[in-house]
């Protein structure tokens, strides 16, 4: 059966981009900003993302081009008979832990959603009972659970239609929605009074907050939003045409994803400062504090609707690259039909997002190394194997891979006058991405 690819660039990019932006740019990055010193997280976020991080997408990308194959596949194929074979089993393990908790979340924005489409959120209904609105919906059992299993089928449905028809497809419509969307929210917020508060605490950087707790959240923020070692941007390379410039469409990827970051903190912060509220409201930013803000300002019941619409699109088109890894492995390498391997991702991705769900409820006494199920899913992923991944990937695509096949993906060739530009990310790749990784990791753990 012969392999599918993307259709065209512009297939490609939305794709790419729709991986790289998600959850981790309207949920974690606004949070983060106001957890880590505003506009000095940024600063450091740029550096992460631009220096260190789009090296490893590059690298990603030429494993899975070079190869034609799933995350698992890749490393049999391109280093035959070596260990490596084990980054790509890890690389298939992990989106799969990912995605599991990701549904979970995307799940709440499926609530949220729905009660901002009810008009829940024009009540006039105080900051303090927003919050428990949101902690009763999360510690019950079957609301969660609901919201998580219709995310996960949206997500099952678009995967079964395949890459062009599937994947590709709903990235062409959904990611000029999304951009749009978050615009639309951003000029609303932009008009509040007292905004330009939060626009200051947005782009005027204090560089005395920059320290090393700054810095391994902005490396972990920069390789959870662009979906690094977990085998996703390989899976997609996969399915880019030899024709395309590996360079050019990686660079737009993350200049898509750190402008919507952008945009989303936009279309925050200025409300938060508006209303005179914490920017340090940490994770319940989206779901506490934002509904509070709708429900107290001209026409926030149609601010929600479309903040709520978006924040659903952006994990879809997320989840749906996590997802996609599972489901190539099993199609290349256990000879699944496509449907039956999309079924038994989701059932391994269900039943672990119940047990996660659940852990703000009947579980949350469990504890695994001090935090519950949900928590130590998530650190696991951003903080330990997302980096080690990422940093494995380098160290594989710089060390063990052929110089020469290296660049002839980078070049197409040869076709492409880029051999300038090419050996510079090949340094990087080599020497700065792997020790910038090691150290600031070793950071992170010493302090």
């Amino acid at each position: 059966m012969e392999r599918e690819n993307f259709g065209n660039r512009f297939g490609v990019l939305v794709a790419m981009a729709g991986s790289a932006i998600g959850l981790g740019n309207l949920w974690r990055f606004p949070y983060l900003v106001g957890s880590y010193g505003g506009a000095a997280f940024i600063f450091v976020y740029i550096f992460c993302v631009f220096l260190l991080c789009l090296p490893i997408f590059i690298s990603e990308v030429i494993v899975g081009r070079r190869s034609r194959s799933n995350a698992y596949g890749a490393f049999k194929k391109l280093a035959p008979g070596t260990r490596w074979k084990w980054l790509g089993a890890v690389s298939v393990v992990t989106p799969i832990i990912v995605v599991s908790y990701y549904s979970v979340v995307g799940g709440w924005s499926v609530e949220y959603f729905f009660k901002s489409v009810t008009l829940d959120f024009t009540t006039g209904i105080t900051r303090a009972e927003m919050g428990t609105m949101f902690g009763t919906f999360i510690s019950s059992v079957w609301a969660p659970i609901i919201g998580h299993t219709i995310f996960l089928l949206l997500t099952a449905f678009i995967i079964v239609a395949g890459v062009k028809s599937g994947i590709e497809k709903f990235g062409k419509i959904m990611m000029p929605l999304l951009f749009v969307l978050i615009i639309l929210i951003a000029i609303r917020a932009a008009t509040l009074p007292g905004a330009g508060d939060g626009l200051k605490y947005l782009f005027k950087p204090d560089f005395s907050k920059i320290d090393a707790t700054v810095c391994a959240a902005a490396l972990g923020q920069a390789f959870f939003t662009l979906s690094l070692g977990v085998g996703t941007i390989l899976t997609y390379g996969s399915y880019v045409s030899k024709k395309e410039n590996i360079i050019a469409s990686s660079t737009y990827t993350a200049v898509s994803d750190f402008l919507f970051a952008i945009l989303a903190s936009c279309a925050i912060m200025p409300a938060v400062f508006a209303f005179g509220l914490n920017p340090q409201e940490g994770p319940g930013l989206v779901f506490e504090t934002l509904p509070f803000i709708f429900a107290n300002m001209p026409l926030g019941w149609l601010a929600a609707i479309l903040f709520f619409l978006a924040l659903i699109v952006a994990a879809l088109t997320s989840s749906i690259s996590l997802y996609e890894v599972g489901v190539a492995y099993l199609v290349e390498e256990r000879k699944y039909s496509r449907r039956g391997a999309s079924v038994l991702v989701f059932l391994v991705a269900w039943i672990l997002g119940i047990l996660c769900s659940l852990s703000f409820g009947p579980l949350s006494d469990i504890r695994i190394f001090g935090q519950t199920i949900f928590n130590f899913f998530d650190k696991l992923s951003a903080n330990v194997l997302m980096p080690v991944g990422g940093l494995l990937i380098v160290i594989f695509v710089g060390w063990a891979m052929k110089k020469n096949d290296v660049l002839d993906e980078l070049t197409n060739g040869g076709t492409l006058k880029n051999r300038g530009i090419s050996s510079f990310v090949l340094f990087l790749v080599r020497y700065v991405c792997p020790l910038a990784v090691i150290a600031v990791f070793l950071t992170a753990v010493i302090f």
